[in-house]
């Protein structure tokens, strides 16, 4: 399996990254995971934020990437067997948004009316 998964926020990428490892073996990468600097709301360079994840391609027989960034995934897309674009809808993302608990390596504050989405 060489799987990309792509959506918005909310749209369920992680929850379906883990059902499909629990059926077949593979390494999952966030995206999120290479696409900030180390403890910063700073974006990496797109060059190695690429380069990460080219290196964890290269070190897995099977993996699932998943997450929004576009710009990174165009690089390595090529390398995948399947896409699967998750998209159900303004709502249902921010409603899964507002459930879920606190994440700190993407978001700046607790508080859900003042989140600054790390960009």
């Amino acid at each position: 399996m060489r799987l990309v998964l792509l959506g918005n926020a909310g749209a369920g990428k992680s929850s379906l990254a883990r059902q499909l490892q629990a059926r077949h073996p593979a390494e999952r990468l966030s995206l999120d995971a290479v696409a900030f600097e180390p403890g910063s709301p700073q974006r990496r360079p797109l060059a190695d934020s690429v380069a990460a994840v080219r290196r964890f391609i290269a070190a897995h027989e099977h993996w699932i990437l998943e997450g929004w960034y576009a710009d990174i995934l165009a690089p390595v897309l090529k390398q995948a067997e399947e896409m699967i674009f998750l998209n159900p809808g303004v709502e249902v993302c921010a409603a899964h948004c507002r459930s879920r608990p606190f994440e700190p390596e993407k978001f700046t504050r607790r508080k859900s009316s003042s989140r600054t989405w790390r960009t």
